[in-house]
């Protein structure tokens, strides 16, 4: 890009136009610029650990909305004794690492630990509330926690419903963030949640330690409701990280569809990699643009939409040139900053890290209300579009900001 896009929007259009339609990249070239900048971003990874049966897989779909299923299909092997599981697959918001077979084998937490050094942001231990031989969970817990005292926790005790007496559901409301425990918890569940509790009471470290009660169903289990506790857990995640991965995977707290849930989760995987582009040294614009495209791509398959010339132009076409405009402003804004002599090299990488994965999470939002429309055989308002363009630009900002923010806590 140079000065000349200046004199002429409309040229500058047709540049962001073809580089949508068509991404002229080479695929090689592509991939390593996209290695280099989930390295500037990398992917926060959540440690489960806990035994079989414990419940992990259960968080996993909570936090994510993902079907069991999908989560089990889903897991990719890392170590010898652990595997990831990567949500959404193609473009990564979150790494769950599981360690598979706690306690039923010897387990040395080494490789898992090497594994995390790097890049694990918050550990999570699991343990069913009924199972009174957690030794190996707690074994691991102080060796871990010897090794890296700074790495806060987060105990999640689940299954809770194994100890309610006959006849009785969930007590509400939630109950399990008082201390002590209040009475109004059955006898036998208090006992069995501050045993476990007074059991880790000398654990190493001087990193936070949060513990969480949640019973996580199916609807089908007949449990009312069955993400008893989800709100607690994602508190408690919130405050021990920096990275707002709350919003990031759920969205708008009055987004209740499951089209514009999954949709939401896509766009922020995708703008954490555009904003990774943007803070490389030179930014790639049609690196940036082939980034778009393809989450472009995925939310027409996702709405069962034709991604075609024809779709894509008249996309492009009610987007409208101010769409071009904003989006070359802060292109040049960033380069004009990259001249200031040693801050403006660190503040230059930081507003392309903004701008790049701001535009590309407000170009999402304006193409889901885009697919959305067609999908219900409605017309498509050009005014509303770019109105949601401008205001999800601001808000992609403030997504971007906690992740940018924890990145370099």
């Amino acid at each position: 890009m140079n000065w000349n896009d200046l004199k002429n929007w409309a040229d500058y259009w047709e540049q962001l136009r073809t580089a949508l339609l068509e991404p002229k990249v080479d695929p090689a070239l592509l991939e390593a610029s996209l290695r280099e900048a989930r390295a500037k971003m990398p992917v926060p990874v959540l440690w489960l650990l806990g035994k079989t049966q414990s419940g992990k897989t259960s968080i996993i779909r909570a936090l994510t909305g993902s079907p069991a299923a999908q989560i089990g299909n889903g897991f990719q092997p890392c170590t010898r004794s652990s595997r990831f599981y990567d949500f959404p697959a193609e473009m990564p918001v979150v790494r769950f690492l599981d360690t598979r077979g706690l306690g039923e084998v010897a387990y040395d937490p080494g490789d898992d630990m090497h594994y995390c050094e790097a890049q694990a942001h918050l550990l999570v231990a699991v343990m069913k509330v009924a199972d009174v031989h957690q030794a190996a969970v707690f074994d691991v817990l102080h060796a871990i926690r010897r090794r890296h005292p700074e790495w806060p926790l987060l105990i999640v005790q689940t299954g809770l419903h194994e100890l309610y007496p006959d006849g009785c559901g969930h007590i509400q409301p939630w109950p399990y963030a008082a201390d002590p425990l209040p009475e109004t918890i059955p006898l036998d569940l208090r006992r069995a949640l501050q045993a476990q509790r007074d059991a880790l009471k000398l654990l190493p470290g001087f990193a936070p330690v949060r513990w969480v009660a949640a019973d996580l169903t199916l609807p089908e289990d007949g449990l009312t409701p069955p993400d008893y506790g989800l709100k607690g857990l994602w508190q408690a995640i919130e405050s021990l990280t920096s990275l707002g991965l709350q919003h990031q995977l759920s969205g708008d707290r009055e987004v209740q569809d499951l089209y514009a849930r999954t949709a939401h989760q896509h766009i922020a995987g995708y703008a954490l990699v555009a904003a990774g582009l943007g803070a490389l040294p030179v930014v790639d614009l049609v690196a940036v643009s082939a980034v778009q495209a393809k989450l472009l791509h995925s939310l027409a398959l996702l709405y069962g939409q034709h991604w075609d010339r024809s779709t894509i132009t008249e996309f492009l076409g009610l987007a409208g040139a101010g769409i071009a405009s904003g989006y070359l402003a802060r292109l040049l804004s960033r380069a004009v900053t990259k001249f200031i002599p040693v801050w403006g090299q660190t503040a230059g990488a930081l507003w392309g890290a903004s701008s790049s994965g701001a535009t590309t999470y407000a170009l999402g939002k304006a193409a889901i209300y885009f697919f959305a429309r067609r999908k219900d055989g409605l017309n498509v308002d050009a005014d509303t579009l770019r109105r949601i363009y401008a205001e999800e630009l601001e808000r992609g900002a403030a997504v971007l900001k906690d992740r940018l923010r924890g990145k370099s806590t």
